[in-house]
């Protein structure tokens, strides 16, 4: 049976530094936070422990905020890093988790313990499911989401559908190849395009600037900060105190995003393209005019002219918010049904 029209759902973002909870109202609004450093080096239990205590509180918070909504709860959605498997709540090779994290059961014991139903779905996909039902995609069923901070992730629907391939893997956008000879990347690639536009990437070519002494500002940044690493945001403050070498790198960095973008817009067609991120934020202004003139450019002038670009509205809550799309599009659906007990007798 598909939920009533003012379901709650219980969120839950799980990332390598932080576990947070929330309850989702119908209409997006988050209340009974509720969050916890996410204790990667005790492993897979200890973060399943977290996990749960933390979705508990809130929901003890969210009972004395309006105990209403809790009494309308139907499902809990966890969004988390990939590949995971969403039809078997396992996280399947998840980054930052630690070694041993790969096959833990996350919706299993999670469910148990909070007597409700579970969904897993990767970040990127829970975050585009997010804008399109409360943020920047509002009423767009073919819309792509890109996320560029420490790296470079990506989702898109179309016909309303997310493409996720039969493995959930789909859309990995950062790790096409952009150049033949470019830099490795951190999955060990060549060429990457998150090896070229990412804050990692961003830090690495700072660091090498500093180092050969091609970046004046940089390398006397490094001199006078002991012990500390060279950032994107580093790197971002050369630019603006006038330092060429490190404007070069921001701007090669913008230049294959827009890019790729040209690319993608060719590719899967979509009618708008959100984009969010610390990086993406940091230099938008800048971003949005090199993505605009690269369309211009590259792109086929049909799906060029349709498509616009747009910021993320929500920001970290991103995959709060989307948590409930995620859950009251899935519980009660048949096809939905259908595909976990497909993947479930694949085992």
């Amino acid at each position: 049976m598909q939920p009533p029209a003012d379901a709650t759902v219980l969120a839950l973002d799980l990332g390598g530094t932080q576990v947070r909870a929330a309850l989702v109202r119908a209409d997006g609004t988050r209340l009974g936070r509720a969050a916890a450093p996410t204790p990667v080096a005790d492993g897979p239990a200890a973060v399943v422990a977290a996990c749960i205590a933390t979705l508990q509180l809130a929901r003890e918070n969210a009972t004395r905020e309006d105990a209403a909504a809790v009494s309308r709860l139907v499902g809990i959605g966890i969004s988390a890093p990939g590949p995971l498997n969403p039809w078997t709540g396992i996280a399947v090779e998840p980054a930052n988790l630690g070694p041993r994290f790969p096959g833990t059961d996350l919706a299993g014991p999670i469910g148990a313990a909070l007597g409700l139903p579970v969904f897993l779905e990767h970040d990127t996909k829970v975050a585009i499911l997010g804008e399109r039902a409360f943020g920047a995609g509002s009423g767009i069923d073919d819309l792509m989401y890109l996320t560029i901070s420490t790296g470079f992730g990506a989702a898109a629907l179309s016909g309303g559908h997310l493409l996720t391939g039969p493995d959930d893997t789909a859309l990995e956008l950062g790790h096409v190849p952009i150049s033949l000879d470019g830099p490795r990347c951190s999955c060990g690639g060549t060429g990457h395009l998150e090896a070229h536009a990412s804050g990692w990437a961003l830090a690495a070519a700072g660091a090498t600037a500093a180092m050969s002494g091609a970046s004046p500002w940089l390398a006397n940044w490094e001199s006078t900060h002991s012990g500390e690493a060279i950032s994107a945001k580093t790197v971002a403050e050369a630019a603006a105190a006038g330092d060429a070498v490190a404007d070069e790198i921001l701007e090669r960095a913008l230049l294959a995003v827009g890019r790729a973008v040209a690319g993608y817009v060719n590719t899967f067609n979509p009618v708008r393209i959100i984009i969010g991120g610390s990086l993406a934020e940091a230099h938008w202004d800048r971003l949005a005019k090199r993505i605009s003139h690269e369309i211009g450019e590259n792109a086929f002038k049909v799906p060029g002219r349709r498509v616009s670009i747009k910021p993320a509205q929500l920001g970290g809550d991103v995959s709060l918010a989307g948590c409930h799309p995620v859950v009251v599009g899935r519980l009660g659906n048949p096809a939905w049904e259908r595909a976990v007990a497909i993947n479930k007798a694949a085992k």
